[in-house]
């Protein structure tokens, strides 16, 4: 009964740290990391990517239920979290999100460098405090801005290797940057009751459906431009351009699809659609990059 009890729990402290978003958090990360280099690194710079990511990530997560977990009650999508459900206390989770921060810092710092530490740290913090507090329940430009936190990966995994923030690094973080609005936005569109019920402006929320719709359409076209720039900025070749230039004209054409139809269901295409998306094409920049 206990060992049953113990695995319950830690299954559950697993869950804060929302495992499902670390590989996509991940593969940008070792994009950005493969980019830098040019080759394969050392095994240790590898494992400190992956771990300390993972464990930043898995932090900034435990931290942000924490801070919502009154209104992950009132959202069909949050209400099984650890904290909503009773099953985790409120303040261990802020704890055990801190330690695990604390430890990815130290990771970093030591196994790469300070700047890789403190970028992984500042992700936490702009997650946790600019997003989660001051933005996500006062604006509807809470993920265009909050959006930053996410980007920043694959500039981590650049500076572990490079140990300073390059040109195309910064493309990547643009990437993802422009990436995340029509990406959440169109989670939004599906749970647009559940975030009204708790009180969240997301967009389609605040000014609707069609301009939404509008927004995801507009952002689509400029996270495509923004993909191609990474061609003038760095010596990638046809394994990046190629997946690029047509996963992209299919991200648009999702968006002008959803746009003019009345079915809302499309935006879950999007959504899904929009992952693989990003991953494919940082998976294209870690095989570029080393060949």
């Amino acid at each position: 009964m206990l060992l049953i009890k113990t695995i319950a729990l830690f299954q559950n402290y697993i869950k804060l740290t929302k495992p499902r978003i670390i590989p996509l958090l991940l593969i940008t990360a070792i994009g950005g990391m493969l980019l830098g280099a040019k080759e394969i690194p050392n095994i240790t710079t590898i494992l400190t990517v992956l771990i300390g990511g993972s464990l930043a990530s898995g932090g900034a997560s435990s931290i942000n239920q924490y801070l919502e977990h009154d209104i992950d009650t009132k959202m069909s999508r949050t209400n099984d979290r650890p904290i909503a459900t009773g099953t985790i206390k409120p303040i261990n989770a802020l704890i055990f999100g801190i330690v695990l921060n604390i430890i990815s810092l130290f990771v970093f710092i030591i196994y790469t460098n300070l700047l890789s530490g403190f970028l992984a740290i500042g992700a936490t913090i702009f997650y946790v405090v600019i997003y989660t507090i001051i933005l996500k329940r006062s604006t509807h430009q809470n993920i265009v801005i909050g959006g930053a936190a996410g980007a920043i990966p694959p500039i981590i995994g650049w500076t572990a290797v490079t140990g300073s923030i390059g040109i195309p690094a910064l493309i990547l973080f643009a990437i993802i940057f422009i990436w995340t609005p029509p990406h959440f936005w169109a989670l939004s569109l599906i749970l647009k009751d559940d975030y009204a019920a708790a009180k969240i402006p997301m967009l389609p929320v605040v000014h609707g459906i069609e301009k939404t719709k509008k927004e995801i359409f507009k952002y689509s076209i400029l996270v495509f431009i923004t993909t191609l720039t990474l061609i003038f900025a760095e010596n990638i070749g046809m394994i990046y351009m190629i997946p690029t230039f047509v996963l992209g004209l299919f991200f648009i054409y999702l968006s002008w699809d959803l746009l003019k139809s009345e079915e809302i269901k499309k935006a879950k295409s999007l959504f899904y659609y929009s992952m693989l998306y990003l991953s494919i094409i940082f998976i294209a920049i870690m095989i570029d990059s080393l060949i």
